[in-house]
């Protein structure tokens, strides 16, 4: 069974080529077809692989396929090889299952957009390369699929090309990731320069013999995937990019945020843990960028009027508890959250496509309001998704895996993320019920259309079902893969951090409902002081990044560009052969054809030789 591994990547990818190449000679509906039924081949056999992985574990724990030896140049012999085990699992699982459920919403999303084969080839390469990213059991393939991801983001970010702003959006997600990726590309150099594989394994088991715990090299190496991760998973500083990402349709933001992309950092750092054990100030990092993007995105979230882009700024933050987890040393916890945050946040991605398409492509929250009796599913998914991504307590699969991070933060004695943890845990109910109160609630805006059929209502019933304790209830099987957590307070007691951050989620959602329904007198007043005026302008703009780095760093390239039209280097450098094309010229003008001009230069050759041995 094990043997059919290779299916989950083939399908998708298959998919891609048939969609690419028979593009002009599909009807709408046959390519939405096979896009779908390719992901669905790689989701049914992740099931049964999961399945038998489960019932029949393979030795060891890892089921490694060698396909074919890629080359064999100086003892550096990369295979093409994929690797199975309950991290990658996991991965498959929310990756494929997310995923297929994203392209059945899809097929009636984009119906009336059409261009469904090119839709669809995208979508499905997205996927295909995600899943090469997880299976890949080096770090030099998984870097392969780790590109084909970030190109796929720029073509869906861009799909609707025609409109400058969305290019402008796909450019800079491209761009700003190519950063992160360009990190991660030295240190892997640098790993394999130093322990001379790049096998994610044996490159742990040689840096364990080789190098220093805590010493300058692991730490730089780890450091520079580090930069691969941020960029990804759009952690501070490279987060900049996501806000923008919401060019794209919306199917396409549900995969980025929910299945693919912006969770593969996260994996990263979870299958190369043996690296940043290693690298404690590296895993220290890693738990401080979370902290930190966890609250600065909360906070921006809080007076987004877009309601794509108050999704945005919320992944952003729950990516940033993943970060937290790591740096805390709550592998599983930060897994387990990865997990569950994809059922809430693609149903709560899908459901605000749906209240775009129901309200006429209007995406401005405060141009709505009582829709929760024209849509009633959307709202109740809403609700669902909105209670599990603020953890309320017990009935909602978000409750169990950000419980799981802040007991294992505090119980680890990482007070500080602990505490981070909790103020996120109170504002994440703020900005999510100011969005649904804002939309659902008060008086009616608009006349809005409910939308219809089985690839509509069917992935949104999935995956509400799998918001609640439900998907809480599905623990991934990482025992003997990434370590267990360590260091528990002797004082504290699990129950006690379950009461405080349950109390916290309440009071959230408590403040929420005083603050933004009715007539919202204190928020206005609030809105409306000097403090509140210059927060509100500071965090709409995303505290200011785009500014800091329009300033530092684009502006002085521009205006090198500029004065630098001619390229000064180029100039230079062609002088050279220009020099030599005019010696030439001249030299071929002696060349007369004449006698006489022959023998006159022979002799003054001959006198100027002579004078110079004078000399």
């Amino acid at each position: 069974m094990f043997d059919l591994l290779f299916l989950i990547f083939l399908a998708p990818f298959l998919g891609f080529i048939v969609l690419t190449f028979g593009r002009k000679r599909l009807s709408e509906n046959t390519a939405a077809a096979i896009g779908i039924a390719a992901i669905g081949v790689a989701a049914l056999t992740t099931l049964a692989l999961g399945i038998e992985f489960l019932v029949h574990p393979p030795a060891g724990g890892a089921f490694t396929q060698p396909l074919w030896q890629w080359l064999d140049v100086g003892g550096f012999r990369p295979r093409f090889a994929l690797r199975l085990d309950g991290l990658s699992l996991t991965m498959l699982g929310v990756i494929t299952g997310v995923g297929f459920f994203i392209h059945v919403f899809s097929a009636w999303y984009m119906r009336e957009y059409g261009d469904c084969a090119r839709f669809f080839s995208y979508m499905n390469l997205f996927v295909a390369s995600m899943l090469f990213l997880v299976l890949g059991d080096n770090l030099l393939f998984l870097f392969f699929g780790w590109e084909g991801v970030g190109l796929c983001s720029y073509l869906l970010i861009g799909f609707w090309y025609k409109d400058p702003a969305n290019g402008a959006a796909a450019r800079k997600a491209f761009i700003v990731t190519r950063v992160g990726d360009a990190l991660m590309a030295i240190g892997l150099f640098w790993l394999f320069r130093d322990l001379g594989t790049l096998d994610i394994q044996q490159a742990v088991l040689l840096a364990q013999q080789h190098l220093a715990p805590g010493g300058t090299t692991i730490t730089a190496i780890t450091l520079l995937l580090l930069g691969g991760a941020v960029g990804k998973s759009a952690q501070l500083p490279l987060q900049t990019w996501l806000p923008d990402a919401m060019a794209g349709p919306t199917p396409v933001s549900a995969l980025i945020h929910a299945a693919t992309m912006v969770t593969a950092g996260v994996y990263l750092i979870a299958r190369t843990h043996g690296l940043f054990e290693l690298a404690p100030y590296s895993l220290e990092a890693v738990g401080v960028i979370g902290a930190a993007t966890l609250l600065l995105a909360s906070c921006a979230a809080l007076v987004q009027s877009d309601i794509k882009r108050i999704l945005a700024y919320s992944t952003m933050s729950q990516i940033g508890y993943m970060f937290l987890a790591l740096g805390s040393g709550a592998w599983s916890a930060s897994i387990f959250h990865l997990m569950t945050h994809a059922f809430f946040k693609a149903l709560l991605f899908l459901t605000s496509g749906a209240v775009i398409l129901a309200c006429h492509h209007e995406q401005d929250i405060f141009k709505m309001g009582g829709l929760r009796k024209q849509l009633p599913l959307e709202y109740a998914c809403f609700l669902v998704g909105g209670l599990a991504l603020s953890a309320f307590p017990w009935v909602t699969a978000g409750y169990y895996s950000k419980d799981e991070i802040l007991w294992e933060a505090y119980a680890g004695g990482h007070a500080g993320f602990f505490l981070a943890g909790l103020i996120g845990a109170f504002l994440t109910p703020l900005y999510t019920f100011r969005l649904i109160f804002t939309v659902f609630h008060g008086e009616a805006r608009m006349q809005a259309h409910r939308g219809q059929g089985v690839t509509y209502w069917l992935p949104l019933a999935v995956l509400l079902v799998f918001s609640t304790f439900i998907g809480g209830m599905l623990h991934p099987p990482l025992a003997g893969v990434l370590p267990a957590p360590t260091g528990h307070a002797v004082n504290a007691t699990r129950l006690a951090v379950g009461i405080l951050s349950s109390t916290v989620a309440l009071a959230g959602i408590a403040v929420a409902c005083g603050l933004f329904l009715g007539r919202r007198r204190l928020i206005a007043w609030l809105g409306a002081t000097p403090a509140g005026r210059l927060l509100g302008r500071w965090w709409l703009q995303d505290w200011g990044f785009d500014w800091l780095y329009d300033r530092l760093l684009v502006r002085p390239f521009v205006w090198f560009a500029k004065v630098n039209i001619h390229d000064g280097v180029d100039l230079a450098i062609l002088a050279i052969p220009a020099a030599l094309r005019a010696l030439n010229r001249a030299l071929v003008r002696t060349e007369t054809g004449r006698i006489r001009w022959y023998a006159a230069g022979m002799a003054a050759g001959a006198v100027l030789v002579v004078a110079m041995v004078f000399v």
